[in-house]
């Protein structure tokens, strides 16, 4: 049983817009993933009053995940 109406074409996979979306954000998350884990170096990072010592990766890794999460929340009040 076909559950397109006549004269309707059913869209191919990669034409919807979210399936678009969601590749561009895979394909973007992947290279910062990479990016992130390529900085291994030790690195002082103060965080307001105290200086910590860590990897590289690791802060670039959080500052990306409150990215996402702004991103999240300032996406989800537009609608």
């Amino acid at each position: 049983m076909n559950s397109t109406q006549p004269g309707q074409e059913r869209q191919g996979f990669w034409s919807r817009p979210s399936v678009r979306r969601a590749a561009r954000f895979a394909v973007v998350a992947v290279i910062a993933l990479v990016f992130i884990f390529e900085n291994t170096a030790t690195t002082t990072v103060r965080l307001l009053v105290p200086e910590v010592s860590m990897p590289l990766w690791g802060a670039l890794l959080i500052a990306w995940v409150l990215g996402l999460l702004a991103g999240t929340v300032s996406f989800r009040r537009r609608r």
